[in-house]
């Protein structure tokens, strides 16, 4: 990581990339089952080749647990108080305030994100440079809406649903919107759910939303015992919810190679769809992050195509 300096038992001054850094406590469990804040921040040095280029150009919200993941954490938008001059930032207009949010390029921001117990990682379907800063920030709704690079099916397993069940649904969403024409990726939410990505040419958000929400209702239509469309929990009971939410220009997702703050690290997974298939009633969608550092040494980055290119598709039609 650099020149490390230690300045007292808790806490070491270090740079990262030529960049100053504080860190403190990296002894200290993080999660429940042991892992540390040290190790934290040592899987997102290990794994930042493979994770920056899906958090560059994008709007980070962060979750944060103070007192580890077997306690309470809050969402975090705003760059907080006390960040180093060299982070870098980029405000957003809201209906009530603009919020200034941290952006992610280097090492060394991962670093400090990690160093703050910013265990998870989530970003919006939509990069900077697809956006529109009115001179108050950067717009989300109405005229200049940002435009989407990525249309994404999340895919919620109600009580009752196995992973099996969850490959099954990832697998006809996917032959569904591949039939309209778009080629979807898989991955692990990191908790218990899978995820789709699909990259497309960009698009204005709401178009996104609106496809997103006409995909959900066709899949609940056309398998009823399998998918629901609603939000009401109370009707999720043995089914997939096919959240078409996370498609807002408001809203994000856990990005790819993010850890999630449960009681043992486990982080959200791309996945072949060889993997999706083989999917049983029993197993765990569960990657540690030792794990997937292997896993991108043997697979690469499964998640690289997602990134957005000229020949990305066109959005289609909503579905009927």
């Amino acid at each position: 990581m650099g020149r490390v300096a230690e300045l007292s038992e808790t806490r070491v001054s270090t740079e990262v990339d030529g960049l100053p850094l504080s860190l403190s406590n990296l002894d200290k469990p993080l999660f429940p089952s042991g892992f540390t804040k040290g190790e934290l921040i040592a899987y997102y040095v290990e794994i930042a080749d493979v994770i920056l280029p899906h958090l560059a150009d994008r709007a980070i919200t962060r979750v944060r647990f103070p007192n580890g993941t077997g306690e309470a954490s809050f969402y975090e938008k705003n760059v907080p108080a006390g960040a180093p001059e060299w982070v870098e930032t980029k405000q957003v207009a809201t209906s009530s305030e603009p919020i200034t949010y941290v952006t992610a390029s280097r090492r060394a921001d991962l670093v400090w994100l990690a160093n703050l117990k910013a265990v998870e990682l989530h970003t919006p379907q939509w990069r900077f440079s697809e956006a529109t800063d009115n001179g108050d920030g950067y717009v989300l709704e109405g005229p200049g809406e940002p435009l989407a690079t990525t249309l994404v099916v999340d895919l919620d397993p109600g009580p009752g649903i196995t992973p099996a069940d969850s490959a099954r649904g990832a697998i006809i969403a996917a032959t569904t919107l591949a039939e309209a024409g778009l080629e979807a990726f898989a991955k692990s939410s990191g908790n218990k759910g899978l995820q789709l990505s699909v990259p497309i040419a960009p698009t204005p958000a709401s178009e996104v939303f609106a496809f997103a929400q006409s995909l959900a209702k066709h899949l609940a239509r056309s398998h009823p015992k399998l998918f629901v469309a609603t939000m009401s929990k109370d009707a999720r009971t043995g089914l997939i919810f096919v959240d078409f939410a996370q498609n807002y220009a408001a809203r994000n997702t856990i990005t790819a190679y993010s850890v999630r703050g449960l009681d043992s690290p486990s982080v959200a997974t791309p996945l072949t769809w060889e993997e999706v298939a083989a999917l049983t009633a029993d197993t765990p969608v569960r990657v540690s992050p030792s794990e997937m550092l292997e896993r991108v040494q043997t697979h690469g980055d499964l998640w690289a195509d997602q990134l957005p290119t000229p020949a990305s598709p066109p959005l289609p039609e909503p579905f009927a």
